[in-house]
């Protein structure tokens, strides 16, 4: 629907559309056998959001911590779409929920500008075809400093897989005094595939040490065996 905001020239408001979301509570009912659940928290509004993007075709979708009052502090994010700005979305601030006395919960939030997500969405989309050959699956965990963001390790890794890297995807993080202190451990699981030929081990292995060499270049990143 649309917000309202104040214009200094005009008597009349801007009214740009905005796709507002927000959800709070278990993240599942309690069942027979398992009578407690977590509670929805930031990567679970994370997900949704993925997922809209996925189902729109929206490429190139990154994340930027950001500060913003209305969300806590180091649990909020800008998103783009290539250039442009769509949106933020977060965990509400402590003193904004209890203002609204809102539930004991976290509330998770995200605002997008419609006219902004419709102007990101691709003309059309090619369909690819069933890949006639088998894909290999691999996980590997990076160890890097605590600020650098998980969205910036995918996005090299993408770099130094090249083509033959059709999947990578954030599964796991770990902190604790076996990486260091002010390290975290990112796992991530990896897809090659060629739509040419099944590949080998040693196809497998040329891929893997590109990006190890990249994450080492560029982020000085170390592999965690």
């Amino acid at each position: 629907g649309p917000v309202f905001l104040p214009r200094d020239d005009q008597s009349l408001p801007e009214e740009p559309l905005k796709l507002a979301l927000a959800v709070s509570g278990l993240r599942q009912f309690p069942t027979w056998d398992q009578a407690a659940t977590g509670v929805l928290d930031f990567f679970d509004l994370k997900g949704i959001l993925e997922a809209l993007f996925e189902s729109l075709h929206l490429e190139h979708v990154r994340y930027e911590a950001i500060e913003n009052s209305a969300y806590h502090p180091g649990k909020c994010a800008a998103i783009y779409a290539g250039g442009s700005l769509l949106g933020s979305f977060g965990e509400i601030h402590p003193l904004v929920k209890e203002r609204f006395d809102f539930l004991n919960a976290p509330v998770l939030a995200a605002e997008l500008d419609v006219a902004t997500l419709l102007g990101a969405l691709p003309a059309r989309r090619e369909a690819d075809t069933v890949p006639n050959f088998p894909p290999v699956l691999e996980d590997i965990a990076v160890i890097v400093d605590e600020e650098i963001p998980a969205e910036q390790v995918l996005e090299v890794i993408r770099q130094g897989g090249g083509k033959l890297l059709t999947g990578a995807r954030l599964f796991d993080i770990f902190r604790g005094e076996q990486i260091g202190a002010g390290k975290k451990s990112l796992a991530y699981k990896l897809t090659y595939q060629s739509p040419e030929r099944t590949l080998g081990e040693q196809d497998s292995a040329q891929i893997r040490a590109r990006i190890f060499k990249r994450l080492d270049q560029v982020l000085g990143a170390k592999i965690r065996s």
